[in-house]
């Protein structure tokens, strides 16, 4: 077997964006196809929320600890680590259709998510210039969200009964470990890693930490909750993993844009003009009659929700100095999965109507966009302050 390398230069990403795009595929239709596959196993649809919500509390509680696991083993290893980790999870879930091995499966898959979005976050950002990682964090939401997309692609053609979609998600997890498996140079020096003191934490931008927190509240119901929405719609139930690829689709193609102006405008104004254009895109998917205006909408959606968190990144990354950041991002992870714990069991419980989620989230995004509108105006009002003497 010839070994792959990926040059000779420190942090380079051509390991963890070809690992992460295998992982998004499979973790784009996996999110899908669970709440989809309840029925076939023979399971209640009302677990959905629940599995969706013990997922993210896996993501939460693996936030705690994850900085300390790529700081001992280092970035490559680790994300072998947490990659095999989700395939002992699905494995579980497949052998054993049972309620309460899925919860158990969902949560420890939640731990392992986690693992890999710290790993690939620092590994990408653990460089020099706000230029360099907005351009880095670009290319890692793009991978992420386009192979999300294409993930739920598969859907009409895999079907969402039996093995054999299980298997493929096996599969491409497999493929995702050979990158890190086979091009063994370029990742950080583990000894830059330095954990942020309590002090440090305070001075963390909140916008930032509220971006990340909203980010998690908005994207758990759209990942756990959306595809068994689109379902009971009789005019959308046809086209499920269409709109759910267009809603991550969206989410794919405004990443180049979010790089190109989260270096040009305040991060908390650019985050409430993506939090208006979201709430308008839940506005047109409730009030659509015609299909090319309910696709528009959904792609709206999208790339509104899903570029909240690669700018609260980066706002939260840009005073830091390059050792603190896998300390941060686990810190930005908490607060994403935190909002993503209680997104789908807020979405589920909330409003007790046919259109209670998108009423949730046409609610979270619009007072997002109000609060980053406040905190921007603020902003320009003090730098705008003529000093004294």
């Amino acid at each position: 077997m010839v070994e792959l390398t990926a040059g000779h230069k420190p942090n380079n990403p051509l390991a963890p964006v070809i690992g992460l795009s295998f992982f998004a595929i499979a973790s784009g239709f996996l999110m899908s196809l669970i709440p989809l596959s309840l029925n076939a196993f023979g399971l209640d649809n009302e677990l959905a929320s629940w599995l969706a919500s013990v997922f993210y509390l896996g993501l939460l509680i693996g936030a705690f600890f994850i900085e300390r696991i790529v700081t001992k083993i280092g970035h490559r290893h680790a994300f072998m680590v947490f990659l095999s980790l989700l395939i002992v999870s699905v494995t579980a879930q497949l052998i054993f259709p049972k309620a309460h091995v899925w919860l158990l499966a969902r949560f420890v898959a939640g731990i392992a998510v986690a693992g890999v979005f710290v790993v690939v976050e620092s590994w990408l950002l653990m460089t020099d210039t706000a230029k360099a990682r907005a351009k880095r964090l670009g290319l890692y939401m793009t991978s992420l969200y386009g192979g999300s997309a294409v993930g739920q692609l598969a859907i009409d053609p895999l079907g969402t009964s039996g093995a054999l979609p299980y298997l493929f998600v096996i599969a491409l997890l497999f493929v995702a470990m050979l990158a890190p498996l086979l091009i063994k140079s370029g990742q950080p020096q583990s000894h830059q890693s330095q954990k942020l003191q309590l002090t440090e934490l305070k001075q963390l931008s909140r916008p930032a930490i509220l971006g990340c927190l909203v980010s998690g509240l908005v994207l758990g119901p759209i990942y756990g909750l959306m595809p068994v929405y689109i379902a009971e719609q009789s005019a959308q139930a046809a086209f499920t993993g269409t709109l759910m690829a267009t809603v991550i689709l969206g989410g794919m193609l405004v990443q180049p844009l979010v790089s190109y102006l989260s270096t040009r405008m305040a991060k908390s104004l650019l985050m409430a003009l993506f939090c208006l254009f979201g709430a308008l895109g839940v506005v047109g998917i409730m009030q659509a009659v015609h299909f090319n205006v309910l696709i528009a909408s959904y792609f709206i959606l999208g790339a509104a929700s899903f570029a909240l968190y690669p700018i609260a990144i980066t706002l939260a990354c840009d005073a830091l100095p390059i050792e603190k950041i896998v300390s941060a991002t686990e810190i930005m992870l908490l607060s994403y999965s935190f909002g993503s714990v209680f997104g789908p069991l807020l979405a589920a419980n909330l409003f007790d109507s046919a259109n209670g989620i998108m009423v949730y989230l046409g609610g979270c995004l619009f007072t997002t966009c109000i609060y980053m509108l406040i905190k921007s105006l603020k902003s320009i009002s003090t730098d705008n302050t003529p000093v004294a003497g």
